[in-house]
């Protein structure tokens, strides 16, 4: 837009470079009558390779006068402009879901509004909401229709204000880091704590739907690493000669151009909004099982649409990756010491990362589903999976299409993990093991969003002392080899590394954020 423009701190260089050689500056005013100083700078930064973001100024108005005249205009602009009104409307998302922008923001804005004035923070409306999702939880668990019912509105209740907390920030201009990590962290803590309760509802009845429970958690967080993985690979690629982000951009412009496919779009993927909608629909409406089904082809469709499309564009992808977006996959991949020194080893195979990768996940889950349960034939194939693991990050990720290496991981990981306990018949093993897939996607999450705050990954001891993503599959495959013939015991192993992994997990993520000022971000990776 004419008149704004904004850079980050590490292209100050450039943008002096710019402003030295923008010609609005050296020209005088009535040579260029056209052009002001920002679109002259903005073109500068264009020319030395910086991405330059031009904020949409609605109605607010930003310009560089050149006379008196002009400068009364401005003024006068500057007057006419409602800050209320701006800042109700700025206090929403400019894009945002369908359910959100239509069901919740044309109200939560002014809840926001009325939070602000009494002095409330977006912390503690974030607090708020957790603890309302964790009432509907636990009246979820109570497997009784009317249980199921307040549950249904209660994830409403707390969905709208998981919106106005972030609202009230960008009304009030509080943000915080610990504020952006809190609200990331409880997303997670809301949803999958209310699986367990729908799952803990539906055992009260004779329903046992917690292996439906974790089959929707994997699903989620797989998909979700997708999504973190492809952008991360592509965040360099604003000023990359050969990329697809300027191709995807304008099919996306001409996509928008037809109204009703900005919506559809934006619902086909399912987001928080729209999922949060569903499943407090069907849980007041029908039973758990209903509920985990609905999300498992929903969440399977959102991820296969997704998916096709991003790798359609990659395999057009002409250029390299950058070297910040090969550091950024190397730490979404969680590699472990089993899988570095595996690199060494297979460094010289000829097999590409994505398809060493795939072909690990494959031999991983295969042998899970298809071998005797507490057989050694699982350890054996969580050995060749740590191999082939190795091999794909032995060397920089920078192909087209390595950015699928991390989701391969996290399915393997996660997979093995829900068919060992879903296959062992021992009682309670997949209610262990659903704790122990959410403490292990818990440090995923933390990884995703440290990174994307600028930070870079968590601390190497702690990816050493927690195993990597191969060393903890090959250990869980052990524990199913030495303890499923004893019962409970396989149950309280997966229930004792669950809580060990969870306490080390949450002590460095909360030091972290607690200490370091870091940039938190909360991006939940699905685009709406």
């Amino acid at each position: 837009m004419p008149g704004a423009l904004t850079a980050q701190p590490e292209a100050r260089p450039a943008l002096a470079r710019a402003l030295t050689a923008a010609p609005a500056l050296t020209a005088p005013a009535a040579a260029a009558p056209e052009r002001d100083l920002t679109e002259a700078v903005a073109d500068a930064l264009d020319a030395d390779g910086v991405a330059v973001h031009r904020p949409a100024l609605g109605t607010l108005v930003a310009t560089v006068p050149a006379d008196a005249g002009a400068r009364q205009e401005a003024r006068a602009a500057v007057d006419a402009v409602d800050d209320e009104a701006v800042r109700l409307r700025s206090a929403v998302k400019a894009h945002d879901g369908f359910f959100t922008t239509f069901f919740i923001s044309p109200y939560s804005r002014y809840i926001a509004r009325w939070c602000a004035r009494r002095g409330l923070t977006p912390n503690q409306v974030t607090t708020a909401s957790l603890l309302t999702a964790l009432i509907a939880a636990g009246c979820a668990a109570t497997g009784e229709r009317g249980g199921y019912l307040a549950a249904g509105v209660l994830l409403l209740v707390s969905f709208v204000l998981d919106c106005t907390d972030g609202q009230l920030a960008r009304y009030a201009l509080k943000y915080s880091t610990m504020g952006a990590w809190l609200d990331a962290t409880f997303d997670r803590a809301k949803e999958y704590a209310f699986y367990a309760g729908l799952a803990l509802g539906a055992a009260r009845n004779g329903d046992d739907v917690w292996t439906l429970a974790l089959a929707a958690m994997v699903l989620m967080t797989c998909r979700h690493v997708v999504d973190f993985a492809f952008n991360e690979s592509n965040v360099d690629d604003a000023a990359t000669p050969g990329s697809t982000a300027k191709t995807s951009l304008a099919l996306s412009s001409r996509l928008d151009g037809v109204g009703w496919t900005v919506w559809a779009r934006r619902m086909i993927i399912l987001p928080i909004g729209e999922r949060w909608a569903m499943i407090a629909v069907l849980t007041a409406a029908t039973s758990p099982r209903i509920v985990f089904w609905a999300l498992i082809v929903g969440c399977a469709f959102a991820a296969c649409y997704t998916t096709a499309g991003r790798l359609l564009r990659s395999v057009k992808r002409r250029a390299p990756r950058s070297d910040r977006a090969a550091r950024a996959l190397a730490d979404l991949a969680d590699s472990g010491p089993l899988a570095l020194l595996a690199g060494r080893i297979t460094r010289r195979l000829p097999a590409p990362a994505p398809v060493a990768a795939l072909l690990g996940a494959a031999l991983m889950l295969t042998v899970a589903v298809t071998a005797p349960v507490g057989g050694w034939a699982t350890v054996a194939a969580a050995g060749g999976y740590a191999l082939l693991a190795g091999r794909a990050v032995a060397r920089p990720l920078k192909g087209a299409l390595d950015w699928l290496v991390p989701p391969l991981f996290r399915a393997a990981e996660y997979g093995t993990v829900l068919v060992l306990a879903a296959r062992s018949d021992v009682p309670q093993a997949v209610p262990a093991a659903f704790g122990l897939v959410a403490a292990v996607a818990y440090h995923h999450y933390d990884t995703v969003y440290r990174i994307r705050g600028g930070t870079g990954a968590p601390p190497a001891w702690l990816v050493r002392i927690t195993g990597g993503h191969e060393g903890r599959t090959l250990l869980v495959t052990v524990l199913a080899a030495l303890l499923v013939d004893r019962g409970d015991d396989f149950t309280l192993a997966l229930t004792a590394l669950a809580g060990a992994l969870a306490l080390v997990v949450l002590v460095e993520s909360i030091r972290f954020w607690v200490s370091s000022g870091a940039p938190a971000v909360h991006d939940e990776g699905e685009t709406a």
